[in-house]
């Protein structure tokens, strides 16, 4: 058997988005794999429910998501993206030429039909220009869409993800899929998302409005009447992002969270029922994180955050009691679900697969694809070992170990321990980290994973634990587990390495300002100084929330809660990594600890990514996620008295798959 290894990330195909056909009998899924070094082929493909013959593509478009059955389910529409936008495509189900029906000027996102099959509804991005020469409707072959000079800024929040938006605002559209007619229905300077059908004539949205949008998290959910045009704001709720599932007789479903620090509050689904004017809360049983959601028949179906894995779960619509809820899949990390008539068809990954899809029929689970089954015959998986462990102040912690390939317990190892970002999140032994775990692993690493104070899916006290302490709290529980692992005799404890990203590249800085015990370090993204960081994103309100501080009211507090405070305590030898288009922790910080490191003598060195976001250990160019992962390895390695290499600042380009001299070794 083959170690794995980080140039692998290239032949590892990701599954996402399943969609389960009206009559049961098919799944549609987007199958994702790299296509070169800085692209992916992402096509639809196709199974049979009952397992009955392998997956097999249904698109060739090459950057093909969103598939979505029409209601009779003898079509079936898509995202088709290129180098200049995003459009609807609808192709028959028994095969055929897939058909174009929009061409519009944005990106066409969140597309769903109406129940009688003539239309979809989607969202597009347009400026306040473009909707006045109804450009957002049809393309126009003479215009092109061009980079404001100077780019002038008159909103709060004036970009994400990786990009600015220019003026633009979300709008609710419709294509009649006959005439191939674009219509809009929303206007003015708001953002609408999700929409959603109810009957054929009912269009429900959600909107943020109020003086200042991009300071709040409340969303009017509104319902639009297509034939007499009368709206109405039908409910409000407060909400990081917006989903809405709705029914034909007016119920309604979508996320709700606390608005006091909701940062530190769980999700919950409300269920919103227009005719009684009632709300009820079915998730409210469980002291966990609500995630995806879905109606099925008359009940709820929603995900959660459990222990290390992310179940789906079923309830009644009704406020309910943790007995009233079900688990429907229990094992492994879910990250889509869809459901119908009792059958939910998931994608989720374990410890032994990157991930597949299995559909789960009364009780019985069974499994559809094994998209990477000839990799996987030819590469050894190390099995995670589940541990539980004491904090100092007496919490029970969750966390993992991995071995070596070939693992001796007599031997000794060096130990690399991950951090994960958030802070608010949830690692399992499975999900995006599988394959840098087993790539730190195969190179002869114990890998140590843990959860935190701090991390979902271990109810809400545990997850405000770390309310206005980041960094004490969870060094606490981290350091805890490491101790744990550090007194098994396999485990060299003079050759402890760290990394983590986002939230974990604050830790790692945060750590290495108050502890020697680190040979080597690698932080990522990270928030290094909180004043600064509060000021550049778009996610401000979790410094506000997390820490009930803001930089004009308590700018020496975040300031000592920061780990640029603690860098003349640093003398651990770190990798600085960071994304050039980051905007959700933009590149300032990683410059500013970068240089702060230079300045107190410390070994280091900066890698930013061109083309990058927050996502790009996830969904980066291949050639980048693959550049990163061996940059880590290389880093350790250097400073390991394992590995017979020299620093990384000695060595060039040597060892690196993408340059010419390179092997990944």
């Amino acid at each position: 058997m083959e170690p794995i290894q980080a140039a692998d990330y290239r032949d590892i195909v990701q599954v996402s988005d399943p969609q389960l056909s009206p009559d049961g009998e098919t799944v549609a899924f987007v199958h994702e794999d790299p296509a070169d070094d800085e692209s992916y082929d992402r096509n639809v493909y196709t199974v049979p429910a009952d397992g009955s013959a392998d997956a097999e593509p249904f698109t060739t478009g090459g950057s093909d998501t969103e598939p979505r059955f029409s209601p009779s389910g003898d079509r079936l529409a898509f995202v088709r993206s290129d180098d200049e936008t995003a459009d609807v495509y609808v192709v028959p189900t028994d095969g055929g030429e897939a058909r174009q029906v929009t061409d519009v000027v944005g990106d066409v996102s969140s597309i769903a039909w109406r129940p009688d099959g003539e239309a979809l509804t989607f969202t597009q991005r347009a400026t306040e220009a473009e909707r006045r020469a109804s450009q957002d409707l049809a393309a126009d072959d003479g215009y092109e869409r061009e980079t404001p000079d100077p780019r002038v800024i008159d909103r709060m929040v004036y970009r994400a993800d990786q990009q600015y938006f220019d003026g633009t605002r979300s709008h609710v559209y419709t294509v009649d899929l006959d005439s191939e007619a674009v219509e809009r229905h929303t206007d003015g300077d708001f953002d609408f998302v999700a929409p959603t059908f109810g009957d054929e004539a009912t269009l429900y949205y959600g909107v943020k409005r109020g003086e200042e949008p991009d300071d709040s998290i409340e969303y009017d959910i509104d319902a639009l009447d297509l034939e007499t045009l009368a709206r109405e704001t039908v409910t409000t709720t407060t909400a990081w992002e917006l989903d809405i599932e709705a029914t034909a007789d007016g119920t309604l479903a979508y996320p709700y969270t606390e608005p006091d620090r909701p940062t530190i509050r769980q999700r919950e689904i409300e269920v919103f029922d227009r005719e009684a004017g009632e709300t009820v809360r079915p998730t409210a049983g469980i002291d966990r994180m609500a995630g995806a959601f879905a109606f099925d028949g008359d009940a709820l179906l929603f995900s959660t955050p459990d222990e290390g894995h992310r179940k789906v779960r079923r309830g009644p619509l009704v406020d309910t009691d943790s007995e009233d809820i079900g688990v429907v899949v229990a094992q492994g990390d879910v990250t889509a679900f869809d459901a119908r008539d009792g059958s939910v068809v998931v994608t989720k990954s374990e410890w032994s697969h990157r991930g597949d899809v299995f559909l789960t029929e009364e009780g019985e689970e069974r499994r559809l694809t094994n998209v990477n089954s000839d990799y996987f015959e030819t590469h050894h998986v190390a099995e995670p070992e589940g541990i539980r462990f004491e904090s100092d102040d007496g919490v029970e912690i969750q966390g993992w170990v991995l071995h070596p390939p070939e693992f001796d317990e007599d031997e000794t190892y060096p130990l690399a321990v991950e951090i994960h970002g958030g802070p608010h999140a949830m690692w399992s032994t499975a999900g995006t980290m599988f394959h840098e775990f087993q790539t730190l692993a195969a190179r002869g690493y114990v890998v140590f994973w843990s959860n935190p104070r701090g991390s979902t899916g271990y109810g809400e006290s545990f997850m405000a634990a770390i309310e206005r302490d980041w960094g004490a709290v969870t060094s606490t529980d981290v350091l805890a587990g490491v101790d744990e692992v550090c007194e098994r005799d396999y485990v060299d404890d003079s050759q402890q390495f760290l990394t983590g990203g986002s939230f974990g590249g604050y830790m790692t800085g945060w750590l290495i300002g108050h502890t020697d015990r680190f040979a080597g370090a690698v932080s990522q993204r990270g928030v290094y100084e909180l004043n600064s960081f509060y000021g550049s994103t778009d996610a401000f309100h979790l410094v506000e929330w997390d820490f009930d501080a803001t930089p004009w009211e308590d700018p020496e507090f975040l300031w000592e809660h920061s780990p640029a405070a603690h860098v003349e305590s640093v003398e651990t030898p770190t990798l600085v990594v960071h994304a050039d288009d980051d905007y959700r922790v933009p590149v300032n910080n990683g410059e500013l600890f970068y240089l702060f490191l230079r300045k107190q003598g410390v070994d280091t060195r900066l890698v930013r990514y061109p083309r990058e976001g927050h996502e790009l250990s996830r969904s980066g160019e291949p050639g980048h996620v693959v550049d990163r992962l061996e940059r880590i390895a290389r880093w350790f390695d250097g400073y390991s008295e394992y590995h017979d290499a020299p620093p990384a600042l000695e060595r060039g380009d040597d060892g690196l798959s993408g340059s010419e001299d390179g092997d990944g070794a």
